[in-house]
């Protein structure tokens, strides 16, 4: 028992964390975490949008580097539809597995 009222030894056993003070520090830390968007250069533009050309016009598989805030997502498939006025293409990567993917997001893509 000695031990305890040494030092800060009344406090160190007697610590505790509530579950809502536990959350907000664990949202805290992953907000900290959070990256900018990466500006790309005019002709970087130019070689994601011609790739996703080649990868419509030529039904050739594309892989595309999309931005998250977190930790970027890199997607395997077909463009099979471009949609001009919302600048975005949808990805093919099965019969029913799509994704609408803006132009925007998109940071990197190989043929």
């Amino acid at each position: 028992m000695g031990k305890k009222l040494e030092g800060n030894g009344i406090w160190e056993s007697s610590r505790m964390i509530l579950p809502e003070h536990r959350e907000a520090y664990l949202r805290l830390m992953k907000e900290q975490g959070r990256r900018g968007k990466p500006t790309l250069d005019d002709q970087e533009i130019q070689q994601i949008e011609q790739a996703i050309f080649v990868s419509y016009n030529e039904r050739k598989p594309i892989t595309l580097r999309v931005f998250n805030p977190f930790d970027d997502e890199e997607l395997c498939g077909l463009v099979t539809v471009i949609n001009t006025s919302r600048r975005e293409v949808k990805l093919s990567r099965g019969e029913e597995d799509f994704s609408w993917i803006k132009l925007e997001e998109i940071i990197e893509a190989d043929i």
